[in-house]
């Protein structure tokens, strides 16, 4: 261990979470080759298989289970500890990972990247879109920061303070739902309310990772529910489809705005009182303190907060 090469905990935190070579090594932007050998390293100084082959990929020895937990915290100390105590966006070259929902890119990229093009012209950021594994690599430090949607009612599954200690957070926007119909539809002719809301089927789009709107909760408490006659996960194609039938199609009103200007729909309150939500931009508490990681969040909040 006196020459210890530091970097294969990197590759041993990458097997353990891929378990498998050519996953890891995809990951790690190496060649297979590259991590079977670090991997014959690893097993050398820790006098340990690691991992075992089995019919379905890698499967972690008990001593590599046991060095799980104290391999992160060792890693994200290297990390505060090599950390810069300066940062030049004009002369960096970093790239950042962020996951997003699909409807927020439209809300917060087109008022925070014209910024970041001029203050630093050589930063690349690596968009995602959100889903269920995107909490898990926040955890993970796998990625930087996201951008999700939260819910402020106490009825709903996904209420913001479900969210882990282990993140930080900051409200962006907050949002509401809306219906989307055609512009002749025949619930037009008819009092617009709950009971004609739940007479017309719908149309409904699950993104974000969330497969039922904080809308559909309430309605469950109250033992009601919609019809939906198709399930998508395409706002445009959504949208497209409702100009098109008498399906009745839900839609963040922030997120609507922007689109139902290229369809021929027309916009109603949706009949079930719930509290506004939020599109909140989250990251692990680990780069608190990074002056790149800070810049960047600084920047996303004070232009879309603006905006919103």
């Amino acid at each position: 261990m006196n020459h210890f090469d530091y970097n294969l905990l990197r590759v041993l935190e990458v097997l353990l979470e891929e378990q498998s070579v050519t996953a890891a090594a995809s990951r790690l932007h190496l060649s297979q080759s590259a991590v079977s050998k670090q991997l014959a390293k690893l097993r050398e100084t820790f006098d340990d298989p690691l991992f075992e082959r089995t019919a379905h990929g890698l499967r972690a020895t008990p001593r590599a289970m046991q060095l799980a937990p104290q391999l992160r915290q060792v890693l994200q100390q290297l990390d505060q500890f090599t950390r810069p105590s300066t940062f030049d966006p004009s002369l960096s070259q970093r790239q950042f990972r962020i996951d997003l929902v699909e409807t927020a890119y439209s809300l917060t990229y087109p008022f925070f990247m014209p910024e970041l093009l001029v203050q630093a012209p050589n930063i690349t950021l690596n968009s995602q879109t959100w889903n269920q594994e995107s909490i898990a690599k926040l955890l993970r430090c796998d990625i930087d920061m996201a951008i999700c949607s939260r819910e402020w009612d106490e009825r709903s599954q996904v209420h913001i303070n479900t969210l882990s200690d282990e993140l930080n957070y900051v409200e962006l926007v907050r949002d509401y739902p809306v219906c989307l119909i055609r512009k002749d539809h025949p619930l037009l002719k008819e009092k617009w309310d709950l009971e004609t809301f739940l007479t017309y089927r719908h149309l409904q789009v699950t993104f974000g990772g969330i497969e039922q709107w904080l809308l559909d909760e309430v309605l469950g408490l109250q033992h009601q529910k919609r019809d939906i006659a198709v399930n998508m996960t395409d706002f445009y194609s959504a949208m497209s489809l409702c100009e098109q039938s008498d399906l009745i199609l839900c839609a963040p009103a922030r997120y609507a705005s922007k689109m139902v200007r290229h369809f021929e729909l027309l916009t109603l309150d949706v009949p079930v009182a719930v509290e506004p939500g939020a599109y909140v931009l989250l990251w692990h508490k680990h780069f608190d303190l990074d002056p790149s990681h800070r810049w960047l969040r600084e920047l996303i909040i004070n232009s879309v907060s603006l905006e919103g």
